[in-house]
């Protein structure tokens, strides 16, 4: 005689997300792969240091945007090969195009102090806060 084994969907869905993916490949060959612009975020006493990654870019094609806490970085990766006659090209792994990345912060930051500096496919940024604004008491009437 078989006995009756209850079943649970919530419980028993772990083994389907466990394999859910395991089969499809890791890659496609010749899909884009996302380009993203890599970034270290220190916090100092009066501020922030960020430290992004954005290499083969000229520095007059990065912009950077501050709006209150939040920051934009973005940039346009322009490719620049010389085609001589007779070269043939065999593959293209280089991406360009345009890339950003957006982040917020804790606390918003005080634009005309923050300094942008690039150097060796680094661009580094030293965003300074606003100093903190005491409350105001309110008189009651």
């Amino acid at each position: 005689m078989r006995s009756l084994i209850s079943y649970d969907p919530v419980i028993d869905a772990g083994a389907d997300e466990l394999f859910r993916g395991f089969f499809k490949p890791v890659r496609w060959e010749g899909a884009p792969a996302p380009v993203t612009i890599k970034m270290d975020v220190t916090e100092t006493e009066n501020g922030y240091l960020v430290h992004a990654e954005i290499p083969g870019v000229r520095k007059e094609d990065i912009n950077v945007a501050i709006e209150g806490n939040q920051v934009t970085v973005a940039a346009e990766v322009k490719r620049e090969t010389e085609k001589k006659e007779g070269d043939r090209l065999l593959r293209s792994e280089r991406y360009f195009g345009n890339v950003y990345r957006s982040f917020t912060l804790p606390a918003d930051l005080d634009e005309p102090k923050c300094e942008a500096t690039y150097e060796k496919g680094v661009l580094e940024l030293k965003l300074v806060t606003k100093a903190p604004t005491p409350g105001k008491k309110l008189e009651i009437r």
